[in-house]
């Protein structure tokens, strides 16, 4: 959508909540409480509806990213467009320049449309080929004083303090689900259950999935498992035949070219959201992806 499309599309408060309703209320709109669809909006309150049936009042806002908002729907609506229309997404200080809020409200705006981007259900990947690899997010190593010694060098990869990410993405259809690894209660991470959640929550053992990874010892549990189990040796090649994990590194690629680019630095609490966005951008680039955040934008 071009800035003269979402200019014609919206150009009221009116208009943006016409189309939101059409997109939470595919076939119309009801009374939240009782379901009657004998309601009609308040005079002066275009966000509140009042219900003929159980007298109730009631937004179609409630339990939605734009919830307890005072920022105009507009504005909302234009953010989100600006953040969808940037490849690698938008930071909250160029936000605030563009709409004209404090840096404050920007920042929860992108929260929020991060978290509707992460409002979706995992779905299992049937009978397919599955990729599975760890990245680590952070800042880049430097070296300590000055020195040049092997020993005292900065580890990259495993055994780094950067914060682990577990990915699986699916070869045939490319969708991707990635999940940030916090350490366990013995302050352990990447442990081989905690590759093992992540993969089980889009494989299912019964299916006889074949599950490629590298040759991280994590993923030995894997042939206890009802997997068909390939490994790459990234220490010999990084290609066998169909054995490789190209995909996922792919995408590991893009997520740490958006952090550095854009973001510079994120904080371990909000990682999470950062990775459902970029997850979000990379299973939708050939869909709508205006209208399914508004979809996703209901959280309860």
């Amino acid at each position: 959508m071009t800035f003269m499309e979402f200019m014609e599309k919206f150009p009221t408060e009116e208009k943006v909540v016409g189309y939101y309703l059409a997109i939470r209320y595919p076939n119309g709109l009801h009374c939240n409480h009782c379901g009657s669809i004998k309601v009609y909006a308040r005079k002066g309150k275009i966000k509140l509806f009042d219900c003929n049936d159980c007298h109730n009042t009631f937004s179609p806002f409630k339990s939605t990213i734009f919830e307890k908002s005072s920022t105009d729907l507009r504005k909302w609506m234009y953010a989100v467009h600006l953040f969808l229309n940037g490849k690698k997404g938008i930071s909250a200080m160029q936000l605030q320049r563009e709409i004209g809020v404090t840096y404050k409200t920007a920042w929860r705006m992108l929260q929020q449309i991060r978290l509707a981007m992460g409002n979706v259900e995992a779905k299992e990947f049937f009978d397919t080929i599955v990729e599975i690899d760890e990245t680590y997010v952070g800042g880049k190593p430097r070296k300590k004083n000055g020195k040049d010694d092997d020993d005292d060098k900065p580890k990259r990869g495993r055994g780094t303090k950067k914060t682990p990410v577990v990915g699986v993405v699916d070869r045939n259809n490319k969708k991707i689900i990635a999940k940030v690894a916090m350490p366990n209660k013995g302050g352990k991470r990447l442990t081989a259950k905690q590759l093992m959640d992540v993969l089980n929550i889009v494989s299912k053992q019964e299916n006889n999935n074949t599950i490629i990874s590298d040759e991280f010892s994590g993923y030995n549990s894997l042939a206890r498992k009802n997997y068909v189990h390939l490994r790459v040796d990234h220490s010999k090649m990084f290609y066998d035949g169909g054995v490789h994990t190209n995909n996922i590194e792919s995408f590991w690629a893009i997520l740490k070219r958006g952090v550095y680019g854009i973001y510079h630095h994120i904080s371990v609490k909000h990682m999470q959201k950062y990775v459902d966005e970029f997850c979000f951008r990379y299973n939708n680039r050939d869909n709508n992806m205006f209208d399914m955040v508004l979809k996703q934008s209901v959280l309860v």
